[in-house]
């Protein structure tokens, strides 16, 4: 995904991501924003325990919903292939600036 999308592209799908899940009035993902919304990713057959567990996994401090910066190191976490095309790219900006073998 992050190769298709490219850097930029991936943090924009992201946002859109957590956009769509959030509470607009509180401008995070709350409990019923993620059981209302859950459905446009796929989520509709999670029982309530499931997401509140979602929901905890990623609240870092502790007030129940997710913030953007929350969410996206969640998402992040629990599919860790997306961070293979960012770190090829680090990678690589490596080695041009401090040559072929850095990092070998």
């Amino acid at each position: 995904m992050a190769d298709k999308l490219g850097e930029d592209g991936l943090m924009e799908e992201l946002c859109n991501g957590f956009r769509l899940l959030m509470d607009p009035r509180r401008r995070l993902i709350t409990f019923d924003s993620l059981k209302r919304n859950a459905g446009l990713l796929g989520l509709d057959g999670l029982r309530d325990d499931e997401l509140r567990a979602m929901l905890r996994e990623g609240d870092t401090d502790g007030d129940g919903a997710l913030n953007q910066w929350e969410f996206c190191v969640l998402m992040v976490r629990l599919s860790p292939q997306l961070m293979e095309a960012p770190r090829r790219w680090m990678d690589q900006a490596s080695r041009e600036t401090f040559g072929p073998g850095f990092m070998s």
